[in-house]
């Protein structure tokens, strides 16, 4: 008997243990306990059979009937219900959320919870339920108001676009008591309008909104066979990076940030927010950043009304584009957002693109408003059927026929009708039945005695003109789809403008901008480094993602992580914040190769470096040691003054090396050699300048930021001291630094590198002196703070500005003036350089149709060629000209001479 029951599986085979357990346990005394008989093969249920059943089942109703939408009309089985029930209840007014939730609860086989949150998202979403009352704000996350205190009604929109009975498909309820649809006839791509989220068994939906007339655009443009892009667009604004959104496809990543501006130089506003976060969860995300030290802000002020508005006030000397940035780094200012396009298809869970479900959309829109047309001409053609039986009934007087009257009963009455109806069954677009016979008889003497033949032509005349027009569309249903979506953007786009800016976002690296807010001290004696050594020698001030570069005196360095207390051995040399990529710090050393080897000298910078592994910057050799080292943050080259031990054949002990003379090479680098004597010291003789040179900067349209990387357009080298001329659109110019932390407006008219001595030609319609244009030439003055060169008056419109140094324009006129020749005016000419916040001089007070910059007669470079002859050699200077007193001599000649007026002069002084 055991072995008739025995179960092979090991999940039966625990089953059995658990009812062996209950059946040798003792039975509680007082309770009614009837032991299981494991012999009973009906008393054991299999849990394998109930994971392939029961579990099954269950996982299919969630995808089909809970979470996942439906392609077809993008909603969820309870969205569903709630529109159906809101429609069977709509007369134009507003219902009780209370009440809808309820009518609701015929069709929906769940609580009164999971349909009043429901409708909620659907009033949120702002498209299809018009909404009254208080129905929470996602900006901030607070919650609608009880359902009995809330009203709502479908909006027109989904009145025109979301039922038809005539094409929908009905199924019974839950309980079988009423009627729903299948899926309701949406003649629009709900789905990606709305979005959509859910998570079901095994799978989820992440669909995201789009905007809506970028689906009408992108619809018709699917329809005449051109290509579209549709990326999303959220009701809470901010910006998307799209450049890996892979067409909302499972496996795409969106980036989203906040639309962040500054207020003043303290003070930075938040003003839109990341979608599907409120503002209490960005602030909280921004304070948890300020209390680990990666952001230095004295506080966070939320002043959101029916906008957002998060002030972050900076702590004194912090860099408010550095800060910028940090938000965006260590805040929830930018997220991730993964999308997910699972719908359910033949009701089969299926993950598609965003491009996918409009071609199905538009398809099933096509099919439904094709639908609707051959409905509508069915009842047309019926309509024009009995019109015609009723012309014929009425005017061959059949009514009147005397063996229609004398009919003993009603069969014998339709067959002596459809006898005379007879010779006229080839003007009928159907077979005569015994219901058109029946429904003939029932028109009542009134409307006989009415009938006008005139009338009834002509209304059987536009009858079959609109028969007529639908065969027309039927023929041309792609136009008839694309004009329905033309029809939709121009009824309702304009309440549907693009919230979301899509724009390209830099790469932001944490440790660039993250604020040193921890110090890094250092334990030579023992080998450590940590931030917790307070104790111990300080090293520099770090933050705790930083990374660290040691360099050792045998010529090892690695980098290591920023720790509380790290063991990195003795013998340390040189212990600083390491910068990937960065190839302005250089490195100067002097080490000899092995224990009696030659010295050699070497310049190099560490750009990319795996943590935790060694490297040596001396060739390997054992013995080797670094007997001279410096790290240059700007690429500097020292002199330095080396003291031999004196040997045989050694003319002197003191020689000098430059570093300057030594090339920048990787790190692998052997060096080049500085001598093979022993070296007694070495002494910095005298620190040097930078061999790099200025650094170049570019400027990146794309994501309006400065790099040094070659992207985008270059803006010049720069060395210290210089400054970025920044030129807006509305008039407003300032200087800025070169450092890539700064951010710049989306309104940049122009940038480049400063010159205070280049001058500027603007021509202004200025609104204070009657809107007369006017022309100006003037100096961008160097400062910080923004300027205008425009006007304050708001309503000065600006023409052009130009840096060309000879500018000609051609002023045309119109109105009462377009008589006037063309007048062409040399700038340079016409008006003198003055300051910037001069008015310049009027053109003209003629109607000016419009003004144009022409080719400059000529250039600088025309006048450097003017001093070059034709033979390309320099032209002779007469002897009356002055000539260079130093015309002829050597460098060395000029620089004694000065040095000997130099000491002349001191002499005299002393005396």
């Amino acid at each position: 008997m055991d072995d008739e029951i025995k179960e092979s599986e090991s999940i039966e085979e625990q089953n059995e243990d658990i009812f062996d357990d209950v059946n040798d346990g003792p039975v509680p005394e007082g309770d009614v306990f009837k032991p299981v008989n494991r012999f009973d093969a009906s008393a054991v249920h299999h849990l394998s059979g109930m994971y392939q059943n029961w579990f099954l089942d269950y996982a299919s109703y969630v995808i089909l009937e809970r979470a996942v939408p439906h392609i077809e009309d993008g909603l969820k089985p309870v969205q569903r219900r709630i529109l159906h029930s809101m429609k069977r209840m709509d007369d134009g007014r507003y219902n009780k959320v209370a009440n809808i939730v309820g009518h609701t609860m015929q069709f929906h086989p769940h609580g009164d919870a999971s349909i009043g949150d429901a409708l909620v998202q659907l009033g949120q979403k702002d498209l299809l339920v018009e909404c009254q009352g208080n129905w929470g704000n996602i900006l901030t996350g607070d919650r609608a108001a009880a359902p009995r205190y809330i009203e709502a009604r479908l909006s027109k929109f989904a009145l025109d676009v979301v039922f038809n009975p005539k094409t929908t498909e009905w199924q019974l309820s839950y309980d079988g008591r009423n009627k729903e649809p299948i899926t309701l006839p949406a003649k629009f791509p709900l789905l990606l309008a709305q979005g959509a989220e859910g998570i079901a068994v095994g799978l989820s939906s992440k669909v995201l909104p789009h905007n809506f007339n970028e689906i009408c655009d992108a619809a018709v443009s699917y329809l005449h066979g051109e290509p579209f892009t549709l990326y999303p667009d959220f009701p809470t604004g901010g910006s998307i990076d799209v450049s890996k959104y892979n067409d909302g496809q499972r496996g795409g990543v969106l980036k989203v940030r906040a639309k962040i501006e500054k207020l003043d130089s303290k003070t930075l506003v938040i003003r839109e927010i990341p979608y599907g976060k409120t503002t209490s969860t960005l602030i909280d995300s921004i304070l948890k950043a300020i209390e680990k030290g990666k952001i230095k802000a004295r506080k966070v002020d939320d002043n959101t009304a029916a906008q957002v508005e998060i002030q972050v006030h900076l702590a004194p000397g912090v860099s408010s584009d550095k800060t910028l940035d940090a938000l965006y780094a260590f805040s929830d200012c930018e997220i991730n957002i993964s999308p997910n396009c699972c719908v359910i298809e033949d009701d089969k869970p299926k993950f598609l693109t965003v491009s996918d479900v409009l071609r199905y959309s538009v398809n099933h829109t096509m099919e439904l408003l094709r639908k609707e047309l051959e409905i509508r001409k069915n009842e047309l053609q019926e309509q024009l059927h009995f019109a015609s039986l009723e012309k014929i009934f009425i005017e061959e007087r059949i009514y009147k026929d005397r063996k229609f009257e004398l009919a003993p009963d009603m069969d014998a009455a339709c067959a002596h009708i459809d006898e005379r109806l007879t010779p006229f069954y080839p003007q009928f677009i159907r077979e005569v039945t015994k219901d058109d016979i029946l429904r003939l008889m029932d028109i009542k003497m009134a409307r006989i005695l009415k009938f006008n033949k005139d009338k009834a032509d002509e209304m059987m005349a536009k009858i079959k003109a609109e028969i007529e027009e639908i065969d027309f569309k039927l023929a041309h249903m792609v136009d008839v789809t694309a004009d329905w979506f033309k029809y939709l953007k121009d009824k309702y786009g304009a309440d549907h403008p693009r919230l979301t800016e899509i724009k390209n976002f830099d790469t932001i690296e944490a440790t660039k901008v993250v604020e040193a807010n921890e110090k890094l001290y250092i334990n030579r004696n023992e080998g450590f480094i940590g931030t917790a050594l307070k104790k111990d020698e300080f090293v520099c001030n770090c933050s705790d993602i930083d990374d660290i570069i040691i360099f050792y005196k045998d010529g090892k360095y690695k980098v290591v992580k920023v720790a509380d207390k790290i063991f990195v051995g003795k013998n340390i040399m040189h212990v600083a914040v390491f910068k990937k990529n960065d190839r302005r710090t250089i490195y100067n050393a002097v080490y000899r190769d092995g224990k009696l080897g030659k010295y050699y000298m070497k310049r190099f910078n560490v750009t990319s470096i795996t943590r935790d592994r060694e490297y040596d910057l001396t060739q390997g050799t054992p013995g080797s040691r670094v007997v001279y080292f410096t790290a240059n943050p700007n690429g500097e080259a020292e002199i330095i003054k080396i003291t031999l031990d004196p040997a045989p054949r050694l003319k002197t002990i003191f020689k000098e090396k430059d570093f300057s003379e030594v090339a920048i090479k990787g790190r692998g680098a052997k060096g080049v050699v500085m001598t093979r004597f022993n070296v007694h010291r070495i002494s910095l003789k005298s620190h040097g300048h930078s061999t790099l040179g200025g650094r170049k900067v570019w400027f990146d349209p794309d994501v309006k930021r400065l790099n040094y990387d070659d992207h985008g357009r270059l803006l010049g080298e720069f060395n210290e001291g210089d400054s970025i001329l920044v030129v807006l659109d509305n008039g407003d110019f300032y200087l800025s630094n070169f450092d890539v932390n700064n951010h710049y407006e989306d309104n940049i008219k122009v940038i480049e590198k400063y010159d205070e001595h280049k001058v500027w030609t603007a021509v202004l319609f200025d609104a204070d002196q009657q809107g007369y244009p006017y022309l100006k030439r003037f100096l961008m003055e160097g400062s910080k703070r923004k300027q205008n060169y425009i006007g304050e008056n708001k309503d000065s419109r600006l023409v052009c500005l130009t840096d060309e140094p000879y500018p000609r324009f051609r002023v045309t006129f119109g109105g009462n003036d377009e008589f006037r020749e063309a007048q062409e005016i040399n700038a340079e000419e016409f008006v003198a350089v003055k300051g910037f916040k001069a008015k310049g001089k009027r053109i003209t007070t003629w109607t000016v149709d419009r003004i144009e910059e022409l080719e400059p007669l000529k250039r600088d470079d025309d006048e450097a060629d003017d001093d070059i002859s034709d033979d390309g050699k320099q032209p002779e200077t007469s002897q009356n000209e002055n000539l260079d007193p130093d015309a002829g001599k050597s460098q060395q000649q000029v620089i004694d001479e000065i040095t000997g007026q130099l000491n002349l002069f001191g002499d005299n002084n002393d005396n």
